[in-house]
């Protein structure tokens, strides 16, 4: 981990659209039918569930369609929060609700500000006693509440961000945190008039309170395009790669060398697995002579490399969201979260081509999102430091470039137009109107 103080990475403006996943039920809807069906695997087994009590055992929550190995319910994008309530001691209860509420904390250490936003709060009663025919609280009460799938915030509208926490130690520093739960409360008023509640006197609200996690689930527009392939004159570019022109200016008079970095169009990428490039250095053969000691290594080694690529994720907290004499009051944190590997791809008399990829560390869960003062950028960098400036034929180079991290693959041949008819997460899909960033869609 490092903090950084010069580093800004381009923004992100909001996405204009979304591409919807369909919602999974264990049983067909109305509109469905079955394809097939294996009756053998234990057609008596009660679907998987995630079960709670209250402290005293009068209440049961049960929340359907999870994996009973988890720690914790787990929903994606526009899912519903599903479940029942068994009641075990019926007696002296009023009302039944439960709730499902989004909720943003951060808190600046150090600077003293501190923030909590609702991203929103969905709340229903279940049951109220009837006072003319005293009737008793059923013992079983299903439920289901959807969870949406955006939130507002200063009069815009960002998509739900998933549940995450990020802090930076030291001073200044932040810490923040995406939290969504579950609460139940059946009410039973006291016994005794003006008593304080508690089980000893048999009264007192009976409540469960359990955390869940959101984690939508997306995918790129687009598979991963072929390789490029070098010709006589350098790389042949295609339409499915992108290229990012650069110049690495010389010192005392050299020749200037051209860098084409090149990433798949879309540049939005699975986090489970490498991101490919391609890079090409183009000049004077006495210029491409004296850059090669700084120039990419093909080594297992990165100490050792003058020339890096990496992936760098920006954390930002800005609880107070103003400017100050001009200047923003955000604090951030910048963390490498993938390294590039080189490989020699060709030369010529006037170029030399690299190609590689780039390894994104298993411990990446989502991707970037902005949520009110709270947010995640990724970008592709590409970074030339000589060992020493003062004596360096070239100056330094740093590249950056935006790109969006997806938690699925794009199966070979998958195109977004057809997406309306598969099942599994929505696209990434990046857009011209959007310039250099690319659009990001969440999904289940």
């Amino acid at each position: 981990m490092s903090t950084a103080t010069n580093v800004i990475l381009p923004g992100y403006p909001t996405p204009s659209s979304q591409v919807h996943s369909p919602t999974y039920t264990a049983a067909p809807r109305a509109h469905e039918y079955r394809l097939a069906h294996n009756t053998r695997l234990n057609p008596n087994r009660s679907p998987r569930e995630f079960v709670k009590q209250s402290r005293n055992g009068g209440v049961s929550l049960r929340l359907a369609g999870q994996d009973g190995h988890l720690t914790l319910p787990v929903y994606g994008y526009g899912a519903s929060v599903e479940g029942t309530l068994d009641i075990h001691k019926r007696d002296g209860i009023t009302s039944v609700e439960v709730q499902i509420e989004g909720t943003l904390l951060m808190e600046e250490v150090a600077e003293g500000g501190a923030a909590n936003c609702k991203l929103f709060l969905n709340k229903t009663i279940l049951w109220v006693k009837d006072r003319i025919y005293e009737s008793s609280c059923p013992r079983s009460l299903p439920f289901s509440l959807p969870l949406p799938t955006t939130f507002s915030d200063g009069g815009k509208t960002y998509p739900l961000p998933p549940s995450h926490e990020s802090h930076l130690s030291g001073l200044p520093g932040f810490r923040a945190r995406v939290k969504y739960s579950i609460s139940v409360i059946a009410v039973k008023p006291n016994i005794i008039p003006h008593a304080v509640k508690s089980s000893l006197l048999g009264g007192g609200d009976w409540t469960i309170l359990t955390p869940f996690e959101y984690l939508p689930r997306t995918r790129p527009s687009s598979a991963l395009p072929p390789s490029l392939v070098p010709g006589q004159w350098g790389i042949i570019e295609t339409s499915q790669w992108k290229v990012f022109p650069t110049l690495i200016h010389a010192n005392q008079g050299g020749q200037d060398i051209m860098v084409k970095f090149y990433l798949p169009a879309s540049r939005t990428f699975c986090m489970h697995e490498p991101i490919p490039f391609h890079v090409m250095f183009s000049s004077s053969a006495m210029s491409l002579a004296a850059f090669m000691p700084l120039g990419p290594v093909v080594t297992t080694s990165l100490k050792t490399q003058h020339t890096k690529i990496q992936l760098l994720r920006q954390t930002t907290v800005d609880v107070r969201n103003a400017l100050i004499l001009g200047t923003r009051t955000d604090i951030w944190r910048v963390d490498c979260i993938g390294e590039g590997a080189f490989r020699h791809a060709g030369d010529g008399a006037h170029w030399i081509a690299f190609s590689g990829d780039i390894y994104i560390s298993p411990d990446i869960k989502v991707g970037g999102f902005k949520a009110g003062g709270f947010s995640i950028k990724d970008c592709v960098v590409l970074t030339m430091t000589p060992p020493d400036l003062s004596k360096s034929p070239f100056k330094e180079l740093r590249l950056t470039i935006p790109v969006r991290l997806a938690t699925d693959s794009c199966p070979s041949g998958f195109s977004s137009a057809g997406f309306s008819g598969q099942t599994g997460p929505p696209s990434i899909s990046s857009s011209d109107e959007f310039g250099t960033i690319p659009e990001l869609s969440y999904g289940s």
